[in-house]
């Protein structure tokens, strides 16, 4: 007899969000041009893993491994932050599918002090508890607080820190974990980091 195949849920592939002042939409090879704008800025990319891209052919680069991939999966959030005045992205915002459903978010330098991250990360954080994500953590350097506030802002809370020798920068950073639990189990902590570095500990008065 025949075992019957259970049906898969519905593939969940970075649906287009709305909000007052924003479309959060899904990256295309059109968007090339405004990626390179968000990505070539020293100042917007010094406390990312990546170094700032040079030309349109790193941000094609760019596209392609960490967007383009991603969209190929059947769950992934990798949205362009889009003005509804403009189509053009810029800024991203991401819920990683890996175990630690990193959030992070980049936005190009002159629409900072907008709140515009904090609009564009409620939408996404709101859409991946509706698709029963269990839970997001987000890390920022330390030498980085304002990154800091953004998570507390979306509601995500400190847990500890942990020293990483950061690559390809090569560079030692002490990072801080933040966590929003989106199912109710406020016990859980994600403790990788912490079990993988040799020194990690907690903060006061975060």
């Amino acid at each position: 007899m025949l075992t019957p195949i259970p049906l898969r849920r519905k593939d969940i592939n970075t649906p287009t969000l709305e909000t007052e002042r924003l479309i959060l939409r899904k990256f295309t090879e059109n968007d090339i041009e405004a990626l390179f704008l968000i990505l070539q800025d020293k100042e917007v990319n010094r406390f990312l893993p990546w170094y700032p891209a040079q030309n349109l052919e790193d941000a094609k680069k760019f596209y392609e491994e960490r967007y383009a991939l991603e969209y190929a999966k059947p769950q992934a959030y990798a949205y362009a932050i889009c003005l509804k005045s403009n189509p053009d992205p810029i800024g991203y915002v991401n819920v990683d599918m890996e175990e630690h459903h990193d959030f992070g978010y980049g936005l190009r330098k002159e629409f900072w002090h907008q709140g515009i991250v904090i609009e564009a990360a409620k939408a996404v954080i709101t859409q991946v508890q509706k698709d029963s994500l269990p839970y997001i953590t987000a890390t920022h350097d330390r030498s980085n607080p304002r990154s800091g506030s953004v998570m507390q802002n979306v509601g995500m809370k400190y847990q500890y820190s942990y020293e990483e020798q950061w690559q390809p920068k090569d560079i030692l950073v002490t990072f801080r974990m933040y966590q929003l639990n989106l199912d109710g189990n406020e016990k859980r902590i994600y403790k990788k980091y912490w079990d993988i570095s040799a020194v990690h500990f907690v903060e006061s008065n975060l």
